[in-house]
């Protein structure tokens, strides 16, 4: 639609904000169905011509686990052979140190480790205690440094945990802080289940600030359980957060919390950072246009508000 959504920038807020594609690897890790290796090379591709700056396309993560990502060495050689050092910049998620070690056979630069802000999470999704789980990371990204690679480090149930509650802010930070010590450059804060609330988002990075941790090292990573992910981005952007995880359509969830529900969409993202003025690189006719091809390959419509309506608008 023409002229829209009208810009009416709100001062105070970042001028240009970084979105992190999460779709290809955390979208599709949750569908029931494997989705054949070509078609994610295809969505891939079609993200990365929407202009969205990071795509993250893979976890090189054990199939037993994810069998919807067994493909991911074969994802990324054919993607590779294609596209060339474009592919090797993609970022992939990598568990541990031998997820690292075909991550670096295959010459990739970026990759990322998953830890929880919470005991139960850390048991049912690494099989490790709130402690250990720092035991693995820390031989991953010290070999993944050594090896000349960038290392993001994402933590789960920051904002609230389905077996536990409310998940003090201060263990958060503790977690955080314990990546970060250990050379990982980013930190993405993750809403697991979706129940992050604005003035939580607002406290949360405050406390980070506290522990001399700034805005630059963290990005915040919604989902969409409650309808409160643009609140809780509005939120970050007042904090001065400029790096959002989102996911083409609203596809994803966790395999492992089953009441966490998609992500925040890009669509809806894009529109929404278009609304203030604040630069972002997206075309959107583009990752609408990429969403819905990815929902008519998955059998379903778009969960996303944005893709719908500019879907049947003709947009």
């Amino acid at each position: 639609m023409t002229g829209l959504p009208m810009v009416v920038p709100e001062p105070g807020l970042p001028t240009r904000v970084t979105i992190y594609e999460v779709g290809p690897r955390d979208g599709l890790q949750n569908e029931k169905s494997v989705v054949p290796t070509e078609v994610k090379a295809a969505f891939v591709k079609r993200l990365i011509a929407a202009g969205l700056p990071v795509v993250e396309a893979t976890s090189f993560v054990h199939p037993q686990w994810v069998p919807q990502l067994a493909d991911a060495a074969d994802l990324m050689t054919g993607l590779t052979a294609e596209l060339g050092d474009l592919a090797r910049r993609l970022p992939v998620l990598v568990p541990n140190q031998r997820g690292l070690d075909r991550a670096v056979e295959l010459g990739l630069r970026h990759v990322a480790v998953f830890a929880s802000a919470t005991e139960t999470f850390a048991s049912r999704n690494l099989n490790r205690t709130l402690e250990s789980q720092f035991e693995m990371f820390e031989p991953t990204v010290a070999a993944a440094l050594a090896a000349g690679m960038d290392v993001r480090g994402y933590v789960s149930m920051c904002f609230g945990d389905p077996w536990e509650g409310a998940v003090p802010v201060e263990q958060v930070v503790t977690v955080g802080k314990r990546l970060l010590d250990l050379g990982v450059g980013q930190l993405s804060l993750g809403d697991t289940i979706g129940v992050a609330t604005a003035g939580h988002v607002k406290a949360l990075v405050a406390a980070f600030a506290d522990a001399g941790v700034g805005c630059e090292r963290l990005a915040l990573h919604f989902h969409d359980t409650y309808g409160q992910a643009l609140t809780n981005v509005h939120a970050g952007l007042q904090a001065g957060i400029t790096t959002y995880d989102a996911s083409a359509g609203g596809l994803g969830g966790c395999p492992y919390a089953k009441s966490a529900t998609g992500n925040l969409a890009t669509e809806d993202l894009v529109w929404f950072l278009t609304g203030l003025g604040i630069e972002h690189g997206v075309d959107l006719d583009a990752v609408v246009g990429a969403s819905v091809w990815m929902a008519e390959q998955l059998g379903r419509p778009s969960p996303s508000a944005v893709v719908r309506a500019l879907a049947s608008t003709g947009s």
